[in-house]
C-alpha cells in the first residue's frame, strides 16, 4: 500500500498528465478505469473551442472523501463551446450507511430514495466512459476529483487522474490578477451565475449543478478579457 501511495505521489509531482495516464494504463486492472485510461487526454495546446468537456457535479454524505459516500452523480457534455443536454445523465448512488441528517437537509436525498440508487460499482463506469477523451469541469473541482480518486482506489486499486477545469479557480485567478477583493460567498456557484446574468437553478441537485457549472464556464470564456485564441492549458489545473 505504501509503495502504491508513493508511486502515485511521484507521478503527480514529476509526470505530465499524459505520462500519468500512460503510467496507470499499464497498472490498472482490466475494467472501466483502464478503459478510461486507454483514451489519450486532450493536448493542453488544443484550442478551447475544439476541446470536449464533461461538466460534473456530485452530492455526498459529507465533505471528507475518506469517510463520506457519493449519493448522486450528474454530468453533461460540452463541445464547440456549446452545452449539449442530450449528453446529460443523472444517477442516484446507494450508500452503505445511513445518510446524516446534516447532509440530507442540504441535498434533500433521504435514505428511502437513496436506497433505490445504484451501487457505486455500477454508477461509476458510465461516468468514466463519458469522461474518456474529455476534460472534467466542476465548480470547486477538488471535491469531485478527491471523491472519484478515493472510489477508484477502492474499486480498482489505482488513482483517478484527469485534466480539470475549475470554474471557481478561474474566477479567483481573474480577481487576483485585477487586484479586486474577494468578498465572502462571492465565489459560490449561484453567486457567480447571478453575476454573469445566468438563470437561477435549484441548488444541490447534481444534474442542475453540473449544468450550472458548464454554463458558467461558457460565460467565463465568453467574457474573458484576452483577445488571443484560448487554449485548454489556459483553463486547466491538475491535482
Amino acid at each position: 500500500m505504501l509503495e502504491r501511495t508513493m508511486s502515485s505521489f511521484v507521478c503527480r509531482r514529476l509526470f505530465s498528465l499524459e505520462r500519468q495516464r500512460l503510467w496507470w494504463l499499464k497498472r490498472a486492472p482490466a475494467g472501466p478505469l483502464r478503459d478510461y485510461y486507454a483514451v489519450p487526454f486532450v493536448n493542453p495546446a488544443t484550442p478551447s473551442v475544439s476541446t470536449d468537456y464533461l461538466a460534473l457535479d456530485i452530492e455526498t454524505t459529507g465533505l471528507v472523501p475518506q469517510r463520506d459516500e457519493l449519493l448522486s452523480i450528474g454530468f453533461v457534455t460540452i463541445s464547440g463551446h456549446g452545452l449539449h443536454l442530450d449528453g446529460a445523465r443523472h444517477y442516484l448512488v446507494r450508500p452503505q450507511r445511513a445518510i446524516p441528517e446534516s447532509s440530507a437537509v442540504v441535498h434533500g436525498i433521504l435514505d428511502d430514495r437513496a436506497g433505490e440508487g445504484l451501487p457505486i460499482a455500477e454508477a461509476l463506469p458510465p461516468l468514466l466512459q463519458a469522461l474518456a477523451g474529455r476534460v472534467l469541469v466542476a465548480h470547486s473541482a477538488r471535491i469531485e476529483h478527491d471523491f472519484l480518486d478515493i472510489v477508484c482506489r477502492r474499486l480498482y486499486g489505482c488513482p483517478f487522474v484527469a485534466p480539470l477545469v475549475d470554474t471557481l479557480e478561474l474566477e479567483q485567478r481573474k480577481l487576483i490578477r485585477s487586484g479586486s477583493p474577494i468578498a465572502p460567498g462571492s465565489l459560490r456557484l449561484d453567486a457567480l451565475r447571478k453575476q454573469y446574468g445566468l438563470p437561477r437553478y435549484r441548488a444541490h441537485d447534481a444534474l442542475s449543478d453540473a449544468i450550472g457549472a458548464g454554463e458558467l464556464l461558457l460565460a467565463q470564456i465568453a467574457y474573458r478579457t484576452t483577445t488571443r485564441p484560448l487554449r485548454l492549458e489556459d483553463l486547466t489545473r491538475s491535482y
